[in-house]
């Protein structure tokens, strides 16, 4: 592995040198995007792992890992994904590929697995993880799927996740691809054709922040269609071609559904964050000046007010408790949205507009209701920003 040099009292692997820096001491740029070692699970884990990530909160699906019983370890509680009905995501199925499958092929095991599970749970749609050892042996997973569809009657998609070919992010483009085989293929009579309607991608549904962005388009006047894939159903992803607009929250998970709903059924989308005060209410006023609906705007603009008074109360405990402490905070695509509001860790000397002192968030004053014009994604909001550091919160 090569040699190893002392980092203060622990030690760093040569390999690892240009992927570490010490601030005030080390001056190099970080090595970041390197993919791991294959068949290391490692920095950006492996491509399964990518599609498991996008998939799994599907609840009534049923997923199946096509490969060695390993990589079901793989399962819904490494990161759970909350249900508000049917929790088949939940449970972890796998074809427990053994040496006799390697050397004869486990397309046959595939194929009774399929129709075992889908007649035991009755899922709404299959999806086939194809694993590393697939990839080698050369199962033909899309004839099974496709051979299964037909006698199952129901999608049954596979999800190309061979592990050797890429890293997690490969495994994101993979499950965008199967998803876009769900797109469009239900034609719902209900949804008016100008009604303002978004489908909401790459929210998870971690710890239930999906239900509260529902009810913040609700109160809006938005529909929402879909979520992908935060407590998702099948029939509902099935229509999100229906909406009128895509709002993209993890935008290096679902990107690339978005930009092939763009160019097949012309959904626009827009790269929004819920992380955070300013960033969520720049995300509900994104969707609400795109439908150019002044209502929508003006139920916008009371949420907004409302909502970030009821959440500067609960904050002022958590800002006296944390006062002059020191944290390490660990939020991947959180990191933007978290620290430009300073929400929980900043404290300012006064409004700037009715000179009262107020020990809460630069750019917030309650007592005056004043919101500066740097306030609010960058400022383009009169209100306040909303409410909630929802998303992403267990990871």
């Amino acid at each position: 592995m090569g040699t190893i040099r002392s980092l203060q009292g622990d030690t760093l692997l040569r390999e690892r040198e240009r992927q570490v820096l010490t601030v005030g001491k080390d001056s190099h740029a970080l090595r970041c995007e390197a993919p791991s070692t294959a068949g290391a699970v490692s920095q950006r884990a492996c491509v399964f792992c990518g599609s498991r990530v996008v998939l799994y909160p599907i609840a009534d699906a049923l997923h199946l890992i096509h490969g060695p019983v390993g990589c079901a370890a793989y399962t819904w509680d490494i990161r759970g994904a909350l249900s508000s009905g049917p929790e088949l995501h939940r449970l972890s199925f796998c074809t427990d590929l053994r040496e006799k499958d390697v050397v004869f092929g486990g397309t046959g095991k595939l194929e009774n697995t399929l129709h075992e599970l889908v007649s035991r749970y009755r899922p709404k749609a299959a999806f086939v993880y194809a694993t590393c050892i697939v990839g080698i042996i050369g199962d033909d997973v899309d004839a099974v799927c496709r051979k299964a569809e037909m006698s199952l009657g129901l999608p049954v998609i596979p999800v190309h996740s061979e592990g050797f070919k890429g890293t997690k992010k490969d495994g994101y483009r993979a499950a965008c691809a199967a998803l876009e085989r769900i797109v469009g293929s239900v034609v719902s009579a209900d949804l008016p054709e100008k009604e303002a309607a978004v489908n909401i991608l790459g929210e998870f549904n971690l710890a239930g922040e999906s239900w509260i962005i529902r009810e913040y388009y609700r109160r809006m006047g938005i529909k929402v269609v879909s979520v992908m894939t935060g407590d998702g159903r099948v029939d509902d992803i099935a229509r999100a071609h229906e909406a009128g607009l895509n709002l993209v929250q993890c935008s290096g998970s679902l990107t690339p559904l978005a930009q092939a709903m763009e160019e097949k059924y012309g959904i626009p989308f827009k790269r929004v964050s819920y992380f955070g005060l300013e960033d969520t209410a720049g995300a509900l006023y994104e969707a609400a000046d795109f439908f150019g609906d002044p209502e929508i705007r003006h139920r916008t603009e009371e949420l907004v007010h409302d909502e970030v008074l009821r959440a500067e109360s609960e904050l002022a405990g958590y800002r006296d408790l944390l006062a002059g402490k020191r944290a390490a905070i660990y939020v991947g695509g959180g990191l933007q949205g978290l620290f430009p509001d300073q929400a929980a860790a900043q404290t300012g000397d006064g409004c700037g507009s009715c000179g009262e002192p107020d020990r809460r968030p630069r750019g917030l004053c309650t007592s005056c209701r004043h919101v500066p014009s740097g306030y609010g994604n960058r400022g383009r909001f009169k209100p306040a920003g909303a409410l909630q550091v929802s998303a992403g919160a267990r990871r």
